[in-house]
């Protein structure tokens, strides 16, 4: 193999590595989005419960 050869072969390498680089960043920018559309959610859901059992407590103590 001639030293033509090894160089092109190293930075064909290096083309398709930096192709799976910028594929694997995008994923994880969408799994990144996804966990904070996620995240909003579950704080949404944890505000609604408080307010519904902070309701039931209430509606409980006046009922005595």
């Amino acid at each position: 193999m001639s030293a033509t050869e090894k160089i092109w072969n190293a930075l064909t390498a290096v083309i398709r590595l930096e192709d799976r680089v910028a594929r694997q960043s995008e994923a994880i920018k969408s799994q990144q989005t996804r966990i904070e559309d996620l995240t909003a959610r579950v704080i949404r859901l944890e505000a609604q419960l408080e307010l519904l059992t902070g309701a039931a407590l209430i509606k409980r103590l006046k009922g005595d």
